[in-house]
């Protein structure tokens, strides 16, 4: 398998090359050239497999040579062997719904299914060719814990995270921060998360800089984040499907960044028979504005309850802009440098029928939110965190719809403790992280003062 950038300024590379790459030289994304196709046998199979062997499955295409099967059977076994469930991603039922839950990891969020893989996978590239690597990312929320913790005591992986200060939960906060390996260094600036992903990508686009200290990224602009997040797709339709090739489902996602729901979107053209993937979003809109318009346009950042979705500029929805101006990069250049230009950009208006066909879109209120954590768990005893709830409110009309739960109750207390008078009961991963020593720079939100920081603190780590 080879992969190719959105803007078709990257000789088509391979999948090492992909995941070490991050962000596409040429300032776009990552693709495979083509998608993997799954018939009705193979989904029965699938639907048969336990996660890990369905993981090894799922990937097994998208790698290719760059892996032979017992390498990747090892690395798989050994990113899950941390989850608590021993079905990795357990499907609960709430009602007229199904609740997929993604926070048995050990940071207790979905970006762990990703990013324990992720890790693993990095540290057999890097052995394999005597390397260093030096891993940048923006979090507006989990992702960073999640990436820290896949790499953390790694001895040939720095990783830089950038947090927006004051604007993520405290629970979240002290994940990261409370991490105090050599080889981790997180970073409070002063702005949004929006503000983060700009200095990202501002890095990556410095060429000379980017090539000096080997970055790379764990955003999910790194296509392997992707990949990750596919298999519970698959492994969710299984467990309700039974196998049957003709039962098809519908998804709720709450999604800020893009990427989660895009990976729904990769299972879809892979074959599985997905009815409509349901793209939640709270006041910060931006991408469900653009499922009912076809107008993608920034505007301020809100917080909210559900901050993990704070975000107005949607790292991975170049990506299914690609697709829907049929794989056309120069296309997609001039859609990119009009939201660059402009903040904004319009697709043509025979596409919008396109996206509505596929997608439904809602936009939920920090009212909604906390209405939903109260009445699932009056009704039901079970407790959403705020951005899952956001996902069930969305999917409200769509009974049966398998809704993502993004995160465990407990990292959100302040916000459940509003709907429903008291917090959740937190797991092992998270009890005692407020009395921990923690470790962090704050920074203003510009790029050059991060260049400097990482510039210094690698210097005085590795001469």
């Amino acid at each position: 398998m080879r992969y190719l950038s959105t803007r078709g300024g990257v000789e088509p590379i391979g999948f090492s090359q992909a995941v070490l790459m991050g962000l596409a030289t040429d300032g776009g994304l990552l693709l495979p050239e083509r998608f993997p196709q799954i018939d009705g046998p193979m989904l029965q199979r699938w639907a048969q497999l336990s996660f890990v062997d369905l993981a090894v499955a799922v990937m097994a295409p998208f790698i290719g040579d760059d892996l032979n099967a017992e390498e990747l059977q090892r690395l798989v076994e050994r990113a899950y062997a941390s989850f608590s469930h021993p079905e990795v991603t357990p499907l609960v039922r709430v009602g007229d719904q199904q609740v997929l839950e993604l926070f048995h990891g050990p940071t207790a969020a979905f970006k762990d299914v990703a990013l324990q893989f992720l890790g693993q996978l990095f540290e057999l590239l890097l052995e394999r060719s005597d390397g260093r690597l030096n891993i940048l990312g923006a979090t507006s929320g989990d992702t960073g814990s999640a990436a820290i913790y896949g790499v953390r005591g790694q001895q040939r992986i720095d990783i830089f995270i950038l947090h927006p200060h004051n604007r993520v939960s405290p629970i979240q906060e002290r994940q990261m921060t409370t991490v105090l390996d050599a080889n981790v260094h997180n970073i409070a600036i002063k702005g949004t998360f929006d503000d983060g992903q700009r200095i990202v990508k501002a890095l990556f686009n410095d060429l000379e800089f980017k090539s000096e200290y080997a970055l790379s990224a764990v955003n999910s602009i790194n296509w392997a984040r992707i990949l990750a997040q596919v298999v519970y797709y698959f492994y969710a339709w299984g467990r309700v499907s039974g196998g049957d090739p003709g039962h098809r489902v519908s998804f709720s996602v709450p999604t800020g960044n893009f990427g989660d729901i895009f990976a729904g979107y990769v299972a879809l053209r892979m074959g599985l028979p997905v009815e409509r993937l349901i793209l939640a979003t709270n006041r910060n809109d931006i991408l469900s504005r653009f499922v009912n318009t076809g107008l993608y346009q920034a505007r301020e950042v809100h917080h909210t309850v559900s901050p993990s979705m704070d975000i107005q500029i949607s790292s991975n929805f170049e990506r299914y802009l690609y697709y829907l101006m049929d794989e056309d990069p120069a296309a997609v250049s001039s859609l990119m440098a009009s939201m660059n230009t402009s903040g904004e950009l319009r697709i043509p208006p025979h596409k919008l029928a396109e996206v509505a066909a596929l997608f439904h879109a809602e936009a939920v209120s920090e009212e909604e939110t906390l209405a939903q954590i109260r009445e699932t768990y009056s009704a039901h005893g079970y407790i959403l965190d705020p951005h899952t709830a956001v996902g069930v409110r969305a999917a409200h009309n769509h009974p049966g719809a398998i809704c993502l739960a993004t995160a465990h109750p407990a990292k959100f207390g302040d916000a459940v403790a509003r709907a429903i008078g008291k917090e959740a009961e937190p797991p092992p991963s998270l009890q005692g992280l407020m009395e921990k020593e923690t470790r962090c720079a704050i920074l203003d939100a510009d790029s050059a003062k991060v260049k400097a920081y990482m510039q210094q603190t690698l210097r005085e780590r590795h001469g």
